[in-house]
């Protein structure tokens, strides 16, 4: 049965109403602002609905279901950021939180998820108020010796834990408790007592999205979900949580050494481009700043098939080796394997070099790794790429002080880069004497003290370099 309407009068200066028309609001007192406006009463139970949020209208008025509010009035996320105190974690998410955001993070087992987000709860427990860890799949006991080793065991007293799997049971603790921070471990184990389906699901992982989300707006505080990850890296189970989020984390790395890369796949709130690096430790994980510094410090002087080379990952460049090896293949068609490369990028500098630079590679497996487990973006690589395989394949060496950078076209021409004045900048600091790049680039860059800026039009040219 359809819902019927009420006729009320709201003020087109404040929001306020009333159920009848007067000349002057008894708010603001505006003159001649009240205006008819037919209303439907809405279920406040209904949990498919998602609302503004507390304090979302103008000041003074509490915002309505179902009502339009000024663009104008309302506050920007970029003012009201949350710090998790966790440096890298903030440079990823843009800043840091924003109230009433989902934000989705999802790694391997073992890679540091939940240590991370025990980290940012245990700060923001001790400077804002309440936080609330949901884990449905460990117990107080193991959160509380993770907590332990994490936090130097001064935990605080607004960090509660709250072993439950049941939505409904997350959601009647959160309107007692009113967190500042709501942390759920992990999404595919919850489950909505409405449905008869396994946790999940797509049905429960939908349902159990749209709860989560209903209490980060409703009550204006960030969330943060746990999500498994399938063998090739992909979120396993429903992807329909990915779509509903605000902000995509991802967390690699090998467990088998100490470096961990936080990447951003997609943020609402701030860019994709930005990395976080992190060294797992005995008391958890830990900042690196110089990232650039850690990434070279084990790279080889003057070595057969390494090439050091850089690229600009959101405000900061970031130094690299990338290595390569070439080996004869005795039968059936040679292999083309990279590591951080992509396998389609990787072919067409190898079609250049055989054309370009005359390279015979018919018959010769490639191998191209970028040490680190770095996955960079864009083409900055292309010519240390080339350069790689190039000093493998002939067994000449290009001095480890010589940092190149470079997109690669198909006739072997090379095109500028952005930012390439930012990344002298960090070559010197790390003690590189040369720096390779396009010509367009270098006729802007020359003459910056203590270090020789050679720009090249082609990969031809780069045979001058050995």
């Amino acid at each position: 049965m359809a819902k019927k309407a009420k006729t009320v009068f709201v003020c087109n200066e404040c929001g306020s109403e009333s159920s009848k028309w007067v000349g002057q609001c008894p708010v603001c007192g505006a003159w001649n602002s009240m205006f008819e406006e037919k209303v439907i009463d809405i279920n406040e139970d209904d949990k498919r609905r998602r609302t503004s949020g507390k304090g979302a209208g103008p000041e003074g008025v509490q915002a309505r279901a179902g009502k339009p509010e000024k663009l104008a009035a309302v506050k920007s996320g970029e003012t009201s950021r949350i710090d998790t105190g966790i440096g890298e974690l903030n440079r990823v998410l843009g800043g840091g939180l924003v109230p009433g955001s989902l934000t989705l993070i999802s790694g391997e087992p073992g890679i540091g998820k939940s240590t991370i987000i025990l980290q940012a709860a245990q700060h923001i427990a001790e400077t804002k108020g309440r936080v609330l860890y949901v884990s449905g799949e460990e117990s107080e006991e193991q959160i509380k010796m993770r907590a332990d080793r994490v936090c130097g065991g001064k935990i605080s007293d607004n960090l509660f834990i709250l072993a439950e799997t049941n939505i409904e049971n997350v959601s009647a603790v959160c309107r007692t408790l009113e967190p500042e921070f709501l942390i759920v471990d992990s999404i595919q184990t919850m489950y909505s007592i409405d449905l008869e389906s396994a946790p999940g699901s797509v049905s429960q992982v939908r349902t159990c999205g749209n709860e989560l989300m209903r209490i980060g707006k409703s009550d204006n505080i960030p969330v943060f979900i746990v999500a498994h990850v399938t063998k090739s890296g992909d979120l396993a189970g429903p992807r329909i949580v990915e779509h509903m989020v605000d902000c995509v984390l991802s967390f690699t790395g090998d467990r088998s050494h100490e470096l961990r890369i936080l990447r951003s796949q997609k943020n609402r709130f701030g860019t994709t481009s930005e990395i976080g690096a992190f060294e797992m430790a005995e008391e958890g994980l830990m900042e690196i700043e110089n990232l650039s510094g850690v990434l070279m410090e084990e790279m080889a002087t003057d070595s057969e098939g390494a090439v050091a080379t850089a690229v600009y990952e959101g405000t900061r460049p970031l130094i690299l080796e990338v290595q390569a090896l070439t080996s004869y293949c005795g039968v059936g068609f040679p292999r083309r394997t990279s590591i951080g490369i992509e396998n389609s990028r990787l072919a067409m500098l190898i079609a250049v070099l055989e054309k370009r630079m005359g390279l015979k590679l018919e018959n010769q497996d490639v191998y191209v790794n970028v040490v680190g487990g770095i996955r960079p973006e864009g083409t900055y690589t292309d010519l240390a790429v080339a350069l790689a395989v190039y000093s493998s394949n002939t067994g000449k060496k290009l001095d480890s002080r010589t940092l190149v950078l470079g997109e690669i076209g198909l006739t072997g021409d090379l095109r500028a880069v952005q930012n390439a004045d930012k990344i002298i900048k960090e070559a010197g600091r790390l003690g590189f004497e040369r720096v390779v790049l396009p010509i367009k680039n270098a006729q802007r860059l020359k003459g910056k003290p203590g270090i020789n800026v050679i720009g090249i039009r082609n990969i031809a040219e780069a045979r001058n370099l050995f």
